[in-house]
């Protein structure tokens, strides 16, 4: 009976594991998501006259930084 439960629970914690490993796969690409449309907002502004290149720069920065940290996935989906 305890080899069932010790089954059990590993494959619970697995299940857990699995889930929080996709949430956080999910948010990061969320994140992606909102960094890019931040970027076209700041160039639109800037090619429209009401922003910055400064402003473009840095949404690029943070939207680099974060495909070095997640990857680049949420670009193909």
């Amino acid at each position: 009976m305890a080899g069932f439960l010790d089954k059990a629970k590993e494959q619970a914690q697995r299940g857990l594991t699995q889930g929080k490993q996709k949430l956080d796969e999910v948010q990061a690409q969320r994140a992606g998501g909102d960094l890019l449309k931040k970027l076209g907002a700041a160039y639109y502004a800037e090619r429209s006259g009401t922003g910055s290149p400064e402003a473009t720069q840095t949404a690029l920065r943070a939207l680099e930084a974060h495909i070095a940290t997640n990857g680049d996935g949420f670009l193909h989906s």
